[in-house]
Protein backbone atom coordinates (compact mmCIF):
# COMPACT_ATOMS: atom_id res chain seq x y z
CA UNK A 1 0.00 0.00 0.00
CA UNK A 2 1.52 3.32 -1.03
CA UNK A 3 1.20 6.53 0.99
CA UNK A 4 -1.76 7.71 -1.10
CA UNK A 5 -3.67 4.57 -0.07
CA UNK A 6 -2.97 5.02 3.64
CA UNK A 7 -5.99 6.05 5.71
CA UNK A 8 -6.01 9.82 6.00
CA UNK A 9 -8.16 12.91 6.25
CA UNK A 10 -8.36 14.85 3.00
CA UNK A 11 -8.81 18.61 3.47
CA UNK A 12 -9.80 20.80 0.52
CA UNK A 13 -10.42 24.55 0.57
CA UNK A 14 -12.93 26.13 -1.81
CA UNK A 15 -13.29 29.83 -1.09
CA UNK A 16 -14.90 30.24 2.32
CA UNK A 17 -15.73 26.51 2.55
CA UNK A 18 -13.55 23.61 3.70
CA UNK A 19 -14.43 20.03 2.75
CA UNK A 20 -13.03 17.30 5.00
CA UNK A 21 -13.17 13.76 3.60
CA UNK A 22 -12.56 10.73 5.80
CA UNK A 23 -10.48 8.57 3.50
CA UNK A 24 -10.17 4.89 4.36
CA UNK A 25 -12.48 3.31 1.78
CA UNK A 26 -11.06 -0.22 2.14
CA UNK A 27 -12.37 -0.19 5.71
CA UNK A 28 -15.56 1.83 4.96
CA UNK A 29 -13.76 4.91 6.27
CA UNK A 30 -13.13 3.41 9.69
CA UNK A 31 -11.21 5.89 11.82
CA UNK A 32 -7.55 5.36 12.65
CA UNK A 33 -5.56 7.24 15.33
CA UNK A 34 -3.80 9.30 12.66
CA UNK A 35 -7.11 10.24 11.04
CA UNK A 36 -8.58 11.38 14.37
CA UNK A 37 -5.42 13.35 15.16
CA UNK A 38 -5.76 15.07 11.80
CA UNK A 39 -9.42 15.82 12.51
CA UNK A 40 -8.60 17.39 15.89
CA UNK A 41 -5.99 19.58 14.23
CA UNK A 42 -8.36 20.46 11.39
CA UNK A 43 -11.08 21.65 13.78
CA UNK A 44 -8.53 23.92 15.48
CA UNK A 45 -7.36 25.38 12.18
CA UNK A 46 -10.90 25.91 10.87
CA UNK A 47 -12.07 27.78 13.94
CA UNK A 48 -8.89 29.88 14.00
CA UNK A 49 -9.43 31.11 10.42
CA UNK A 50 -12.15 33.79 10.09
CA UNK A 51 -12.12 33.38 6.30
CA UNK A 52 -13.59 29.88 6.68
CA UNK A 53 -17.33 30.32 7.06
CA UNK A 54 -18.56 26.74 6.67
CA UNK A 55 -17.14 23.21 6.81
CA UNK A 56 -18.41 20.01 5.22
CA UNK A 57 -17.63 16.52 6.53
CA UNK A 58 -18.05 13.51 4.26
CA UNK A 59 -16.55 10.11 3.45
CA UNK A 60 -14.62 8.70 0.52
CA UNK A 61 -16.36 6.26 -1.82
CA UNK A 62 -19.74 4.79 -0.89
CA UNK A 63 -19.47 4.97 2.92
CA UNK A 64 -19.55 7.90 5.31
CA UNK A 65 -17.83 6.47 8.41
CA UNK A 66 -18.32 3.24 10.36
CA UNK A 67 -16.52 4.51 13.48
CA UNK A 68 -13.30 3.11 14.89
CA UNK A 69 -11.76 -0.08 13.59
CA UNK A 70 -12.93 -2.64 16.17
CA UNK A 71 -10.79 -5.37 14.62
CA UNK A 72 -7.71 -3.34 15.55
CA UNK A 73 -9.03 -2.54 19.02
CA UNK A 74 -7.16 0.75 19.41
CA UNK A 75 -10.24 2.60 20.68
CA UNK A 76 -10.41 0.31 23.70
CA UNK A 77 -6.65 0.34 24.34
CA UNK A 78 -6.23 4.05 23.69
CA UNK A 79 -4.07 5.71 21.05
CA UNK A 80 -0.29 5.58 21.17
CA UNK A 81 2.60 5.59 18.76
CA UNK A 82 1.46 6.42 15.26
CA UNK A 83 -1.19 9.09 15.47
CA UNK A 84 -0.18 10.12 19.01
CA UNK A 85 -0.98 13.72 19.98
CA UNK A 86 1.22 16.67 19.12
CA UNK A 87 3.20 18.16 22.05
CA UNK A 88 0.69 20.92 22.78
CA UNK A 89 -2.05 18.36 23.45
CA UNK A 90 -2.42 16.89 26.94
CA UNK A 91 -3.07 13.28 25.99
CA UNK A 92 -4.06 10.86 23.28
CA UNK A 93 -7.46 10.73 24.95
CA UNK A 94 -7.96 14.45 24.46
CA UNK A 95 -7.15 14.09 20.76
CA UNK A 96 -9.74 11.33 20.42
CA UNK A 97 -12.47 13.29 22.18
CA UNK A 98 -11.61 16.49 20.28
CA UNK A 99 -11.39 14.70 16.95
CA UNK A 100 -14.73 12.97 17.49
CA UNK A 101 -16.28 16.30 18.56
CA UNK A 102 -17.14 14.86 21.96
CA UNK A 103 -15.53 17.57 24.08
CA UNK A 104 -15.89 20.44 21.65
CA UNK A 105 -18.40 22.03 19.32
CA UNK A 106 -17.03 23.57 16.17
CA UNK A 107 -17.65 27.33 16.19
CA UNK A 108 -17.88 27.23 12.39
CA UNK A 109 -21.11 25.78 10.93
CA UNK A 110 -20.52 22.11 10.15
CA UNK A 111 -22.50 20.29 7.44
CA UNK A 112 -22.55 16.49 7.15
CA UNK A 113 -22.80 14.99 3.66
CA UNK A 114 -23.66 11.39 4.54
CA UNK A 115 -22.83 9.36 1.46
CA UNK A 116 -23.32 5.87 2.91
CA UNK A 117 -23.03 3.85 6.12
CA UNK A 118 -22.90 6.11 9.16
CA UNK A 119 -22.26 3.82 12.12
CA UNK A 120 -20.68 3.84 15.57
CA UNK A 121 -18.32 6.77 16.01
CA UNK A 122 -19.39 8.09 12.62
CA UNK A 123 -22.98 8.37 13.86
CA UNK A 124 -21.79 9.91 17.13
CA UNK A 125 -19.84 12.62 15.30
CA UNK A 126 -22.93 13.22 13.17
CA UNK A 127 -24.79 14.37 16.27
CA UNK A 128 -22.37 17.31 16.62
CA UNK A 129 -22.93 18.53 13.06
CA UNK A 130 -25.38 21.35 12.40
CA UNK A 131 -26.94 20.56 9.03
CA UNK A 132 -27.20 17.00 7.69
CA UNK A 133 -27.81 15.56 4.25
CA UNK A 134 -28.26 11.83 3.68
CA UNK A 135 -28.13 9.87 0.45
CA UNK A 136 -31.03 7.48 0.02
CA UNK A 137 -28.89 4.35 0.50
CA UNK A 138 -27.30 5.54 3.78
CA UNK A 139 -27.88 3.76 7.08
CA UNK A 140 -27.45 5.15 10.59
CA UNK A 141 -26.63 3.00 13.58
CA UNK A 142 -24.96 2.62 16.96
CA UNK A 143 -24.04 -1.09 17.07
CA UNK A 144 -21.67 -0.84 20.07
CA UNK A 145 -23.90 -2.84 22.43
CA UNK A 146 -23.70 -5.81 20.05
CA UNK A 147 -19.97 -5.99 20.79
CA UNK A 148 -20.18 -5.39 24.54
CA UNK A 149 -19.43 -1.68 24.23
CA UNK A 150 -21.41 1.51 24.82
CA UNK A 151 -22.15 4.30 22.39
CA UNK A 152 -20.45 6.69 24.78
CA UNK A 153 -18.98 9.37 22.53
CA UNK A 154 -21.98 11.58 23.24
CA UNK A 155 -24.88 9.44 22.03
CA UNK A 156 -26.38 8.61 25.44
CA UNK A 157 -26.58 12.36 26.07
CA UNK A 158 -27.32 13.86 22.65
CA UNK A 159 -29.37 11.40 20.67
CA UNK A 160 -32.47 11.54 22.93
CA UNK A 161 -32.45 15.32 22.47
CA UNK A 162 -32.33 15.10 18.68
CA UNK A 163 -34.84 12.34 17.88
CA UNK A 164 -37.77 10.85 19.82
CA UNK A 165 -36.65 9.31 23.12
CA UNK A 166 -38.00 5.86 22.33
CA UNK A 167 -36.18 5.68 18.97
CA UNK A 168 -32.94 6.84 20.57
CA UNK A 169 -33.30 4.11 23.21
CA UNK A 170 -34.05 1.51 20.54
CA UNK A 171 -31.02 2.48 18.46
CA UNK A 172 -28.64 2.41 21.43
CA UNK A 173 -30.02 -0.66 23.25
CA UNK A 174 -30.64 -2.93 20.25
CA UNK A 175 -27.83 -1.71 17.99
CA UNK A 176 -30.18 -1.90 15.02
CA UNK A 177 -29.78 0.82 12.36
CA UNK A 178 -32.17 3.31 10.79
CA UNK A 179 -32.58 3.60 7.05
CA UNK A 180 -31.99 7.00 5.47
CA UNK A 181 -35.76 7.43 5.08
CA UNK A 182 -36.27 6.65 8.79
CA UNK A 183 -33.46 9.01 9.80
CA UNK A 184 -35.14 11.76 7.79
CA UNK A 185 -38.57 10.93 9.24
CA UNK A 186 -37.31 11.11 12.83
CA UNK A 187 -35.29 14.28 12.20
CA UNK A 188 -31.78 12.87 12.54
CA UNK A 189 -31.05 14.36 9.10
CA UNK A 190 -32.66 17.35 7.43
CA UNK A 191 -32.33 16.44 3.75
CA UNK A 192 -32.70 13.19 1.78
CA UNK A 193 -31.09 13.15 -1.66
CA UNK A 194 -30.38 10.60 -4.41
CA UNK A 195 -27.20 8.54 -4.30
CA UNK A 196 -24.16 10.61 -5.22
CA UNK A 197 -25.79 13.99 -4.53
CA UNK A 198 -25.02 14.65 -0.85
CA UNK A 199 -21.85 16.68 -1.40
CA UNK A 200 -23.52 18.76 -4.09
CA UNK A 201 -26.39 19.55 -1.71
CA UNK A 202 -23.95 20.30 1.11
CA UNK A 203 -22.05 22.77 -1.08
CA UNK A 204 -25.33 24.44 -2.05
CA UNK A 205 -26.27 24.93 1.61
CA UNK A 206 -22.74 26.02 2.55
CA UNK A 207 -22.91 28.73 -0.12
CA UNK A 208 -26.09 30.09 1.45
CA UNK A 209 -24.47 30.10 4.91
CA UNK A 210 -21.38 31.87 3.55
CA UNK A 211 -23.48 34.56 1.90
CA UNK A 212 -24.79 35.66 5.31
CA UNK A 213 -23.09 37.84 7.90
CA UNK A 214 -20.27 35.66 9.30
CA UNK A 215 -20.41 37.20 12.77
CA UNK A 216 -24.19 36.75 12.87
CA UNK A 217 -23.89 33.11 11.81
CA UNK A 218 -21.17 32.26 14.33
CA UNK A 219 -22.93 34.02 17.19
CA UNK A 220 -26.26 32.42 16.36
CA UNK A 221 -24.64 28.98 16.47
CA UNK A 222 -22.77 29.86 19.67
CA UNK A 223 -26.00 30.99 21.33
CA UNK A 224 -27.81 27.80 20.34
CA UNK A 225 -24.99 25.55 21.55
CA UNK A 226 -24.20 27.46 24.74
CA UNK A 227 -27.81 27.82 25.89
CA UNK A 228 -28.43 24.14 25.21
CA UNK A 229 -31.48 22.89 27.07
CA UNK A 230 -31.44 25.46 29.86
CA UNK A 231 -34.72 26.96 31.00
CA UNK A 232 -35.85 29.91 28.90
CA UNK A 233 -34.93 32.64 31.39
CA UNK A 234 -31.32 31.47 31.76
CA UNK A 235 -31.03 30.75 28.04
CA UNK A 236 -32.22 34.25 27.15
CA UNK A 237 -29.43 35.80 29.21
CA UNK A 238 -26.91 33.82 27.19
CA UNK A 239 -28.64 34.72 23.92
CA UNK A 240 -28.53 38.43 24.72
CA UNK A 241 -24.73 38.43 25.06
CA UNK A 242 -24.37 37.15 21.52
CA UNK A 243 -27.12 39.39 20.15
CA UNK A 244 -25.56 42.55 21.60
CA UNK A 245 -22.19 41.75 20.05
CA UNK A 246 -23.77 41.30 16.63
CA UNK A 247 -25.99 44.40 16.83
CA UNK A 248 -22.96 46.57 17.63
CA UNK A 249 -20.96 45.20 14.70
CA UNK A 250 -20.09 46.73 11.38
CA UNK A 251 -21.71 43.75 9.67
CA UNK A 252 -25.10 44.65 11.19
CA UNK A 253 -24.79 48.20 9.91
CA UNK A 254 -23.74 46.93 6.49
CA UNK A 255 -26.64 44.48 6.33
CA UNK A 256 -29.21 47.16 7.12
CA UNK A 257 -27.61 49.56 4.63
CA UNK A 258 -27.61 46.90 1.92
CA UNK A 259 -31.28 46.16 2.61
CA UNK A 260 -32.30 49.81 2.34
CA UNK A 261 -30.14 50.36 -0.77
CA UNK A 262 -31.42 47.16 -2.41
CA UNK A 263 -27.95 45.71 -3.02
CA UNK A 264 -25.96 42.66 -1.94
CA UNK A 265 -24.22 43.16 1.43
CA UNK A 266 -20.43 43.22 1.67
CA UNK A 267 -19.65 41.58 4.99
CA UNK A 268 -16.24 41.65 6.66
CA UNK A 269 -16.96 39.69 9.84
CA UNK A 270 -16.27 42.79 11.95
Amino acid sequence: MNSADEPHLKVERDGNVVVLTMNNPRRRNALTPSMITSMAQAWDEIDANPDIRAAILTGEGSSYCVGGDLADGWMVRGSSGKGSPPPERKSAGSVITDGLLLTRSLATPLIAAVNGACLGGGCEMLQQTDIRIAEEHAVFGLPEAKWGLIAGAGSTVRLKRQIPYTKAMEMILTGEPLTAAEAYHFGLVGHLVPTGRSLEKAREIAAKVCANGPLAVRNAKASIVTSGWLDEQDARQIEQRFVIEVMRSGDAKEGLAAFSEKRAPRYTGQ
